[in-house]
């Protein structure tokens, strides 16, 4: 017999880890400031299931995300989880391995992505946004829209694919054939021409998420990804739109 779960089995964990490193848990959704809190984001699983080892290991997966990006990304700005919660959630338990191994499986992808392109590594970008709000998938989807239309954002399958692109890279990095991906005067990466310093890329996601250019609404549990926009453009043209100024190498 499954064993049920009590009142006692929260998320709350999670918050109180994000409130020990201090983060100004920003969100980008247009109407509110702040992220939805982890702990309402495990109220919202048990209201569809309340199976203990399921709701468990959801949480030590959620952990080491969460923990593997503290430490990855440490400047990361915006922090919004309830969509990648219910995508992990709902994938798991259609999941033809089971949905245990689906989530011990996906959080080892993760955890691998996360430190691949992280500060830690050669990489170094100096947020998540781009993976996190869809901006990767949607650029991925559009090369083959028949084909991946219909692939989550958060799909093992799309995940594989950035871990190959994060290897490429490396290795083009090594052999120091990059050009778009050369390093900032503050050691960053950014493969845009304009600053993404944290004033400048506060400023222009919060405007694209006011005028619905982000492709993931992560801040919305019910989010319906959107691919077929020229997402990187109007992100140029907005960030000359907003005076930002060109990136410094």
């Amino acid at each position: 017999m499954k064993q049920e779960l009590t009142p006692t089995h929260t998320f709350q964990f999670i918050d109180e880890i994000l409130t020990q490193q201090s983060i100004n848990l920003l969100s980008l959704n247009p109407q509110k400031r702040l992220i939805t809190s982890f702990a309402e984001l495990g109220n919202l699983i048990t209201e569809q299931n309340t199976e203990i080892e399921l709701f468990a290991t959801l949480q030590e997966t959620l952990e080491s995300i969460v923990c593997s990006q503290l430490q990855n990304f440490p400047d990361n700005i915006f922090w919004d989880f309830d969509f990648l919660v219910s995508s992990m959630f709902r994938q798991a338990l259609v999941a033809d391995e089971g949905a245990i191994d689906f989530l011990k499986a996906f959080g080892e992808k993760m955890g691998s992505l996360i430190e691949m392109f992280g500060t830690k590594k050669e990489i170094r970008f100096r947020y998540v946004h781009d993976f996190m709000y869809g901006f990767e998938w949607a650029r991925w989807v559009q090369k083959e829209p028949q084909k991946r239309a219909y692939i989550e954002p958060f799909s093992p399958v799309f995940l594989d694919y950035l871990l190959v692109k994060g290897k490429e890279l490396l290795q083009r990095i090594n052999h120091g054939q990059v050009t778009s991906y050369k390093l900032c005067d503050t050691g960053y990466r950014n493969p845009f021409t304009f600053s993404r310093e944290p004033e400048d890329e506060y400023r222009l996601l919060t405007c694209l998420a006011e005028e619905e250019l982000i492709p993931v609404a992560v801040w919305n549990w019910n989010a319906s990804p959107v691919w077929n926009k020229p997402f990187q453009e109007m992100r140029q043209q907005l960030a000359l739109k907003l005076n930002i100024q060109p990136q410094k190498h």
